[in-house]
Parts: C-alpha cells; structure tokens; sequence
C-alpha cells in the first residue's frame, strides 16, 4: 500500500492529519519534510529560463490555488494543532 497524509513535526513526533485504514501498528513509513522557507532553484540546478518555463506549466493550478475554496488551507499546520 502507499498512500499520503499530511501532517507535521511537533515536539519530537509527526502527527498525523488523519489516521489511515487498515494499517498495521509497527508498518514503516518514509516521511518527506517540507520547508516553508523558499527555494534555491540555482542549488538545485534549475536556471531562469526552466524556472520561467515551471512556472508557465504551473500556471493553470494557480486559479484553483488562489480560490477562495482553498483558503481552508491557509494556516493548515496551525489549525491542526488545536485539535
């Protein structure tokens, strides 16, 4: 099985947005940590031009983003926190 659920680091552990189905105590997991700091394109090998060209191809998911909808999103590690 591989699925994604968000969640985020707090006071040594990541906890979880939800808990996933059928899932075994003890199952592995890999955990990606995200920054909220920016991103050095140049360090990653990325120049102006792919980063203009990213950007373009990107643009299509910015009106969906920037949706009012979306804004539940805003703050979202915050919002966990006071569950």
């Amino acid at each position: 099985m591989m699925k994604t659920i968000e969640g985020v680091f707090r006071r040594g552990k990541v906890e979880l947005a939800e808990e996933p189905e059928d899932l075994r105590e003890e199952t592995r997991v890999l955990v990606t940590i995200l920054d909220r700091g920016t991103v050095d394109l140049r360090a990653r090998g990325i120049g102006e031009a792919a980063a203009d060209d990213l950007r373009g191809r990107l643009a299509a998911f910015a009106a969906e983003w920037d949706s009012p909808e979306n804004s539940i999103y805003d703050d979202y590690a915050a919002r966990l926190s006071t569950r």
